[in-house]
């Protein structure tokens, strides 16, 4: 069968030579059925290394077909399988011998979604891998990460859930509770003709409260700006009506209507091309204070909740920015300062800027990571009738 004779002439050598390329060719095709990789180009290969090798040794033959068409010692067993099916005789496995084990290291790449590779399901050992990998980061300052562990954090910015603050608002609504609603209860009295009927109850309506962040943009702030906006425009997506985004560095720059761009990145180019003074300097007082006399008078933040993203830096007199982080204060129904060094090991609040500031704020919270800015949202989202607490202690 595997002898290739050419003693018939020509003629007989060339039909002969079909059948044999027939032969092996069909073989290839039924390795491809099993579920081996087996390309165009793989069988071409499979077919030249045959014609090198020789066909007169149904080992030659093995070892040529083992060589080209398969790809990982997995392959080897259906190889084997096939290949005493398509051509009888005694199992190869004596003559292939069992692979050497290897030892293999579980890894789990920062910028490779699937941790499977592409091959299936992935193991436990290496979700818990991937799992614990995601949580590290969330804890990580956003300002250490590399390239690869930056797009990771990215990713998982879809992951934080902001809630909007609420407020009670001046109508009621029906309620199986709370106080007794006279009018509806009567109105139903009169619809039974004056049969007593259930007593209807009524609560106070909630609405959405107003947030405003102020994302500080200067030079010292240029490790945690793109992430503080990244969370900013994630609670402009949850509640585009309610939230009002503004840059503060050397001046103001109001920025939400490049946030309500539902794709992340293509918000912060907008953002970027709109704020002229990225990484420069830090006029906080004169900020906050264009920010009260232009935006917070006209009612944008009278009874909002306020939310300064800033390290306290201040070229300025901190003075002025106590002014008007007081003024700011005063029409605010809650501020909170987010510092992203406010969570590191050994920081004290002693910055003249922190120092002025201080005493007008509500809520004095770190943001440097993931989970930080977590625990900003729900501290915004808990923002009630606390108003005059001070929690930096």
């Amino acid at each position: 069968m595997y002898a290739v004779s050419t003693g018939a002439g020509a003629e007989g050598t060339e039909v002969e030579g079909w059948e044999i390329g027939q032969t092996l060719g069909g073989f290839a095709r039924a390795c491809r059925a099993a579920g081996l990789p087996v390309t165009a180009d793989r069988e071409r290969t499979f077919l030249a290394a045959c014609a090198a090798v020789g066909l007169d040794s149904r080992e030659h033959v093995y070892w040529a077909g083992r060589g080209t068409l398969t790809a990982s010692p997995a392959d080897v067993e259906p190889f084997d399988r096939v290949f005493t099916g398509w051509f009888g005789g005694r199992p190869m496995h004596a003559v292939s011998g069992q692979e050497p084990p290897r030892t293999s290291t579980l890894q789990a790449a920062l910028d490779e979604p699937d941790p499977s590779g592409g091959r299936g399901e992935p193991s436990d050992q290496m979700v818990a891998a991937v799992a614990s990998t995601e949580e590290v980061l969330r804890h990580r300052d956003v300002a250490t990460l590399s390239p690869a562990e930056r797009a990771a954090v990215r990713r998982q910015f879809a992951t934080l859930r902001p809630r909007p603050p609420v407020r009670r608002a001046r109508r009621h609504t029906p309620s199986h509770r709370g106080a007794v609603d006279g009018r509806a209860t009567v109105r139903t009295h009169l619809r039974n003709l004056g049969e007593p009927s259930r007593i209807r109850f009524r609560r106070r309506a909630t609405r959405a409260r107003r947030v405003v962040l102020l994302v500080d943009v200067s030079g010292s702030m240029s490790a945690y700006a793109d992430s503080l906006l990244r969370l900013a425009h994630r609670m402009v997506q949850a509640a585009p009506r309610t939230t009002e985004v503004f840059t503060v560095g050397t001046r103001l720059t109001h920025v939400t209507r490049a946030l309500r761009e539902r794709d992340a990145d293509r918000a912060l180019l907008a953002a970027g091309d709109a704020v002229p003074d990225w990484s420069g300097g830090t006029r906080l007082g004169q900020s906050v204070g264009a920010f009260v006399g232009r935006w917070g008078r006209r009612g944008m933040a009278r009874g909002a909740v306020i939310v300064v993203f800033s390290d306290g830096w201040e070229r300025e007199r901190p003075e002025l920015l106590g002014e008007q982080m007081r003024r700011l204060g005063a029409l605010a129904h809650r501020v909170v300062w987010v510092n992203p060094h406010r969570g590191k090991e050994g920081y004290a609040p002693v910055q003249a800027g922190i120092v002025a500031c201080l005493p007008y704020v509500d809520d004095f919270v770190a943001g440097h990571s993931l989970a930080t800015f977590q625990e900003v949202l729900d501290t915004v989202a808990e923002a009630r009738e606390r108003h005059g607490i001070l929690r930096h202690a």
